[in-house]
């Protein structure tokens, strides 16, 4: 892929701007997550909403190729027609990463034959380690189901993608663990990006906001 031939979040075609939008957006999914807010049920007649924060005036995510871990290649646009979760991990990571596939694997989970309309896209933000092997490990320790596929690449390609998407990472202390850009994006049927996650979001609201977008375009 020629990270000039993608199209930006922002509609500019370009191989060095970063996705301003997407901080933004991460930002303030983060600042939702910590306040308690009230949000009153839709009126009758209303649809209903999402659990997650909404993304304002959807666009088309950016589109990528990539390799999963059974060497495959995953297209995003070629997965029109089914609902994404589109997120940035990688294998070492300690924590959140984990945390962040656990939770993505029982939404999943609890959509039961549903997931087949489903993907879980997990983009690695270090190449350099997350090899084969790591990535089968990962897949196996935490039971991920075939519907989660991890997306491994050369560096250069890989940071392109984090560019179109506003991902950074960098070594975080050491050589062991990174300092990296953490979210989920869920993808509609029509390819765009329509509920941005923090770290927080648990496989119940994931699960719902899943449900009604797949009741959208049954």
């Amino acid at each position: 892929m020629n990270a000039s031939s993608i199209r930006t979040w922002t509609g500019r075609s370009s191989s060095t701007e970063p996705v301003n939008a997407w901080p933004n957006l991460a930002r303030a999914a983060v600042a939702a997550a910590a306040l308690t807010i009230f949000i009153p049920a839709p009126a009758n007649g209303a649809a209903p909403a999402f659990d997650g924060p909404t993304i304002k005036n959807p666009r088309l995510a950016p589109n990528f190729t990539l390799r999963d871990q059974d060497s495959q290649t995953i297209e995003l646009s070629h997965l029109r027609g089914k609902a994404v979760l589109l997120t940035f991990l990688y294998t070492h990571c300690p924590d959140a990463c984990p945390l962040t596939a656990v939770r993505l694997n029982g939404a999943l989970a609890a959509l039961g034959p549903e997931r087949t309309h489903v993907r879980v896209l997990a983009v690695s933000v270090d190449p350099r380690r997350d090899t084969s092997q790591a990535v089968a490990g990962f897949i196996s320790s935490h039971h991920l189901l075939q519907q989660f596929r991890y997306l491994t690449g050369p560096r250069t390609k890989l940071a392109a993608i984090w560019r179109l998407y506003g991902i950074s990472s960098h070594p975080a202390g050491g050589d062991k663990t990174l300092d990296h850009t953490l979210y989920t994006l869920l993808i509609d049927p029509k390819g765009r990006g329509r509920v941005l996650y923090d770290s927080t979001a648990t496989s119940t609201i994931i699960d719902h906001d899943l449900r009604l977008i797949l009741a959208s375009y049954p």
